[in-house]
């Protein structure tokens, strides 16, 4: 629940009903939206949008479309977004179409057969640098950029005398500090600071009467995986710590941490997990 006082509960009630063929209380027209196959949903509430979650958490993909507008979610439709991908696989294999039994995509499928690394070559290019022992400071190798790996890593570092792990990143310097003693337990932590928040419709802290400084909410920082509950609090310098519940690991700085209502029902938008 939000914390006392917090108009955000009725925020949930309010703009989020059963789904049904007709979610949509004010649908875009065809030819001023953009459809998409992407996993998610949309709510309105006096003529505003919300970006609602799927029935299938699994395939959910509001992580993905967390930094859109209100705007621009209005002008989105999502056709299978009420659809378990079992049912959609079975509308598509009734109309035979060639994508039926094709196998569920693990990258990021608008890439196509592309390898990732080259990819992020294409765009952010090469920058050689130090890979560094965590615990002695020793430089073991050489790296071609810190955006080419993530925290938790163990392929692809090509160094002897392994097992190795990437713990953490240096962006400014661009080192990629490894250990051979990776211990999940002590990766994890319990919170999180954000940066350049983006709310998709509503900013909880400005935009609901009576708010309090801190909202209890739900969240991500990887695709697919569950929900986890914390409370937001916002800072006065713009930016936002997230409290969790339980502590996570794979807090890694640089990716996004995606925020819901209370109930996971609606996302309400995302930020850039800082270095502090």
């Amino acid at each position: 629940s939000v914390t006392q006082n917090s108009s955000l509960p009725s925020l949930c009630k309010r703009v989020h009903s059963p789904c049904s063929n007709n979610y949509i209380a004010n649908p875009p027209t065809p030819h001023s939206s953009l459809l998409t196959p992407h996993s998610s949903l949309e709510n309105t509430e006096d003529s505003q949008y919300f970006l609602a979650t799927t029935p299938d958490p699994v395939k959910d993909q509001t992580d993905f479309l967390a930094q859109l507008t209100g705007l621009q979610v209005s002008h989105s439709m999502f056709p299978i977004g009420t659809m378990a991908k079992g049912e959609v696989r079975r509308i598509a294999e009734e109309a035979k179409l060639p994508s039926a039994h094709r196998k569920d995509s693990q990258g990021i499928c608008f890439l196509g057969k592309i390898n990732y690394n080259e990819f992020i070559e294409r765009f952010l290019g090469k920058q050689e640098g130090p890979i560094v022992e965590l615990e002695t400071g020793k430089i073991l190798g050489r790296h071609q950029g810190f955006w080419f790996h993530t925290i938790g890593q163990r392929k692809g570092l090509y160094l002897s005398g392994g097992p190795w792990f990437v713990i953490k990143k240096d962006i400014e310097q661009n080192i990629i500090y490894v250990s051979r003693g990776y211990d999940p337990e002590a990766q994890k932590q319990d919170w999180l600071v954000m940066r350049d928040m983006h709310w998709i419709t509503l900013d909880p802290f400005k935009d609901i009467p009576n708010i309090q400084s801190q909202i209890s909410v739900k969240f991500k920082i990887r695709h697919v995986a569950e929900l986890r509950t914390g409370t937001l609090s916002a800072r006065p310098d713009s930016s936002y710590y997230l409290q969790m519940d339980e502590k996570t690991n794979g807090v890694a700085p640089g990716q996004f941490c995606v925020v819901y209502t209370p109930d996971g029902k609606i996302c309400l938008g995302s930020g850039e997990i800082a270095w502090e």
